[in-house]
């Protein structure tokens, strides 16, 4: 299995030409083309022509290029999604997806215009109603021919909004629906990417956030601002020694002499093949990032 770094994900305001140029610089896995939440309402169609125009103009590389739709039941979603089938990006990011009706919704409405399969859906998970159904959010890839939906979206500042939760260091009330949103992603091979530190300029508290998304097991995080992104490229990369490490459990279980072995210890650690597993994906992950480095 190929792997496609996700590690950060970098909101550029539709509205603003000169970001989306410098959105071709900037060194991030993906890049959130916004329509939504950062343009105003008399920018909507300025945003969504200028967005389209840059998605078919290229010249983003190794970049993942996502963009963020007005939802569909707005007056100008159905604008938006079909500039985004036109435009042909990665991925069509569907803001404030409440049940598994939502994803399914915008699925017919690609595959109705004839979208190539690899247009994606991607889920912003940021609501209450999306806390209690994220498994079967999660388990809308399972309708139609194709897998649309690959990735949620943590909308951490619409969820603490909604829930009147506090957003306090550390994260706490936040912490159940990560972590419940992370399961039911894993449950269904999803990428799951963390919420924005709407701070940026408390650089100290952002490297505390993405270590604690990085632990829980989050693909990558959400950023607001360039100055985020060498931080977050950083704690969501595997680091030496732990490639180190991950290849020399993949080495010792696939030894000859160890291939009816399903534990060893390895110096001085017990080792289950199940580790074995985990460290597959490490070193890949660290291949598909030196291999983007490298383009």
């Amino acid at each position: 299995m190929a792997f496609r770094p996700r590690r950060t994900a970098l909101y550029m305001p539709g509205s603003n030409a000169r970001a989306l140029e410098k959105a071709r610089s900037i060194d991030v896995d993906v890049l959130l083309l916004d329509l939504e939440d950062s343009v105003a309402p008399d920018m909507k169609d300025v945003a969504r022509d200028q967005v389209a125009d840059a998605v078919m103009a290229g010249g983003f590389g190794y970049r993942e290029v996502v963009v963020r739709m007005n939802g569909i039941e707005t007056q100008w979603g159905e604008a938006d999604l079909e500039a985004i089938i036109k435009s042909k990006p990665d991925a069509v990011l569907v803001p404030k997806v409440d049940t598994a009706e939502d994803v399914y919704a915008i699925g017919r409405k690609l595959n109705d215009a004839g979208a190539d399969q690899a247009l994606k859906i991607w889920a912003m998970m940021e609501t209450p109603g999306a806390m209690l159904r994220a498994a079967e959010i999660a388990g809308a890839t399972m309708e139609y021919h194709g897998r649309r939906l690959s990735c949620f979206v943590m909308g951490t500042n619409d969820l603490a909004k909604e829930t009147r939760a506090r957003m306090v260091p550390g994260r706490a009330p936040m912490m159940p629906w990560l972590m419940q949103c992370l399961a039911a992603a894993r449950a269904y091979d999803l990428d799951i990417l963390d919420g924005v530190y709407n701070n940026f300029n408390d650089l100290e508290g952002f490297v505390a956030e993405c270590e604690q998304g990085a632990d829980m097991g989050m693909d990558g995080k959400t950023v607001i601002h360039p100055k985020q992104v060498a931080d977050c490229n950083r704690i969501f990369s595997p680091d030496e020694a732990e490639i180190e490490w991950s290849r020399e459990i993949i080495n010792a279980f696939d030894a000859p002499e160890n291939l009816s072995k399903n534990v060893m210890t390895i110096n001085g650690k017990m080792v289950e093949r199940l580790h074995a597993d985990m460290a597959r994906r490490v070193v890949q992950i660290a291949e598909a990032i030196t291999k983007r480095d490298e383009q």
